[in-house]
């Protein structure tokens, strides 16, 4: 069996930038589905709810990113654009396509997390335990975007698989760029 090799400091880095990215495209997200659905529209009180989480998490991240060194992605601006872009026009097709787009964001972001945790180990406990406690509040999200009525979305199986590849490829360049 191999033994576990921690993590260089430049790819905990990495996992830092991304990391924010992700967040960052989170709160996005939740923003442009509220100026879609109004604060007070259908599902309005939850997605305001995982919003605030995303934004804690986000801060968090910026934090670290400041006192580790670390600077952000170059693709933020497309983040910004893209992350509202989606929120928005999922938001557009309903309720219920805003819950898949949820479910589809936070079952790549617990994959993407998990694997993050495993390559950690015990080498960086301080980043482990904020990505653990982060990953338990996706989690969430994502279970509570299923009783939410996601999987009645529009075209599900295509959005969500779309959304979710989507995803992987914001991760994969915001690790790099």
């Amino acid at each position: 069996m191999k033994a576990h090799r921690p993590p260089s400091e430049r790819a905990r880095r990495a996992m830092i930038r991304v990391d924010q990215a992700g967040e960052y495209g989170a709160t996005r997200i939740y923003a442009g589905q509220l100026a879609v659905l109004g604060a007070s529209g259908p599902g309005a009180k939850d997605i305001a709810h995982m919003a605030e989480q995303e934004r804690r998490h986000l801060e968090w991240f910026n934090a670290a990113m400041a006192r580790r060194g670390v600077r952000p992605t170059l693709l933020q601006p497309l983040w910004h654009v893209a992350g509202f872009g989606l929120g928005a026009a999922t938001a557009a097709i309903g309720p219920e396509a805003a819950m898949a787009c949820t479910v589809a964001v936070e079952t790549e972001i617990d994959r993407h997390y998990a694997q993050q945790l495993e390559e950690l180990g015990d080498s960086d406990p301080e980043l482990s335990a904020a990505i653990s406690d982060f990953r338990e509040e996706e989690l969430e999200h994502r279970d509570h975007a299923l009783e939410a009525g996601a999987e009645r979305a529009p075209a599900y199986p295509l959005l969500s698989l779309a959304i979710r590849a989507a995803c992987r490829l914001a991760i994969a360049t915001s690790q790099r760029i």
